[in-house]
């Protein structure tokens, strides 16, 4: 059956200006709404500026335009597509609820990933509507990313890109009301870039009062550079662009040139690696634009300030997939391409003893090939055991609550190697499964055969967290550390990392 539309009485009052959506099956959608004027001229790598009010109805019909981006190359380009293009007015969110004559619906707010260098709310897997059915109003956003979002310029605010979601949680504590919403019942929820934001908002001063809940999906507190990193990276890229590294010369530089410029940088960090000219810090990573430490905006290291027991009375749930790094490393084939000493290379710089580590992996993974023990260290370096270090910190304080998952259904797509890869579990949670069509081609990064029942106990999970805080699993704590696997068949698993936990003990 199709989808019936309608723009009757889909009309709401925001601070800045009516706006007018649509409703498609009892539900409505408002589509790129600004909630910051555009970030150029003037406003260039600058702080988020209030949009300028405007008269009448402004129909709110189409998502907006994405942010400056590179990119992504292939065969990414097609696991992670996306319905729009770049354009100035990109500082814009969108809004799905089933009931705008309330006030009292909890609130939902996504944050998409993107590695801090990509990223658009405008991806179906991100459609709302499903949370708006099931009692949620969903709202997601787009803000900067690359240099226009992340790049650290001496004597000029940091962290602009993270200061656009604060800007957009503002807009929803200001609007929400007329969208049916619970201004005071927000739950943040992002995943990889999205979820690392998340896990720096809950240690930043600014943030504080603007969420009551998060949900951290393969993320955590720890991705976060030092000055000298971002540093080197302004110096860098100014040095490209054959300008001194200052706002105003940043801002003079067309944004084409831009984005050239941003994809050589990242293309000789990946090519040329050498620590004497980039430093370990960012070659750890390969992200050269990601939240700095800047002891204002971000005051110190997030994991440090959690474990303090800053933003302990925020319910949390975070968790990661098992495989999460073979989505880097499967569909380019560089999988088949890494070499023993590179394994033990990267163990040592991720700061274990190569042999024992090695060791402790292999009886992990028994008949694990180089490559796949290689993205399985990886996962847990970036991912699971940040995710497991964030839910220790913030449940040692017992102020809110802490729950734990892991996602373990594994893709047949790329021969079966992609598995539980990193953001598989997005069109899960919000349950946005592409629709079955046995003359079509099969999703290409869920493939065939997906398992709907998953998608509905997770997706209900979600909005059981989003409502009340509440799981209908245990909540972990540092004795049983229990966890939910999703999977075909889901299940509570006691400490499931308990041998990985052993490997990484003293590692930060």
């Amino acid at each position: 059956m199709n989808a019936v539309e309608t723009l009757i009485d889909a009309t709401v009052e925001t601070r800045h200006g009516r706006v007018r959506g649509a409703v498609v099956d009892g539900v409505c959608a408002f589509k790129g709404i600004p909630y910051a004027a555009p970030p150029f001229g003037a406003n260039r790598f600058r702080p988020p500026q209030p949009p300028e009010p405007w008269g009448g109805t402004r129909d709110a019909l189409e998502f907006g335009p994405k942010v400056p981006q590179v990119p992504f190359p292939p065969p990414w380009d097609v696991l992670l597509k996306d319905e729009v293009d770049i354009g100035e007015d990109c500082l814009t969110l969108n809004v799905w609820s089933r009931d705008l004559a309330t006030a009292d619906q909890p609130v939902i707010v996504w944050i998409p990933g993107g590695m801090f260098e990509s990223g658009t709310a405008a991806m179906r897997a991100y459609d709302g509507s499903r949370f708006a059915r099931d009692g949620v109003v969903c709202v997601t956003i787009n803000y900067r990313v690359g240099a226009e979002g992340f790049l650290h310029l001496a004597g000029e605010t940091a962290n602009v890109g993270l200061l656009d979601q604060l800007a957009a949680l503002e807009w929803v504590r200001e609007n929400i009301a007329g969208f049916g919403g619970d201004a005071g019942n927000v739950t943040v929820v992002g995943e990889s870039a999205g979820a690392m934001s998340i896990g720096t908002m809950m240690a930043m001063p600014r943030a504080a009062g603007l969420f009551r809940r998060a949900i951290v999906e393969s993320g955590g507190a720890h991705m976060v550079a030092s000055l000298q990193t971002a540093a080197i990276v302004a110096r860098s890229l100014a040095a490209r662009l054959g300008i001194e590294p200052t706002r105003e010369a940043f801002a003079a530089v067309p944004v084409e040139r831009m984005l050239i410029a941003e994809a050589e940088l990242k293309a000789e960090l990946t090519t040329n690696p050498d620590p004497t000219r980039w430093g370990m810090e960012l070659l750890l990573t390969m992200l050269p634009w990601q939240p700095v430490v800047d002891g204002e905006v971000i005051p110190a290291r997030p994991i440090d300030r959690i474990t303090e027991g800053v933003g302990a009375t925020i319910d949390l749930m975070v968790g990661s997939n098992l495989d999460e790094s073979n989505f880097f490393l499967v569909p380019g084939g560089m999988i088949d391409q890494i070499a023993e000493p590179q394994l033990a290379m990267m163990a040592a710089a991720y700061g274990l003893e190569p042999e024992p580590a090695l060791s402790a992996y292999r009886a992990l993974r028994p008949g694990a090939g180089v490559g796949e023990l290689f993205s399985t260290i990886q996962t847990d370096w970036l991912f699971r055991i940040p995710a497991l270090r964030m839910a220790e910190a913030h449940a040692k304080h017992r102020a809110a609550s802490t729950y734990m998952y892991e996602f373990a259904w594994r893709s047949k797509q790329y021969g079966g190697r992609l598995g539980a890869c990193h953001g598989l579990e997005i069109p899960f949670a919000f349950d946005t499964l592409p629709e079955s069509d046995p003359h079509g081609e099969p999703d290409p990064l869920l493939g065939a055969d997906v398992p709907r029942a998953l998608a509905r106990t997770m997706h209900a999970a979600w909005v059981s967290f989003a409502s009340y805080g509440f799981c209908d699993w245990p909540p972990f704590d540092l004795a049983t550390r229990a966890t939910m696997r999703f999977d075909t068949i889901s299940s509570v698993v006691n400490d499931p990392l308990a041998a990985q936990r052993a490997v990484w003990v003293g590692v930060r």
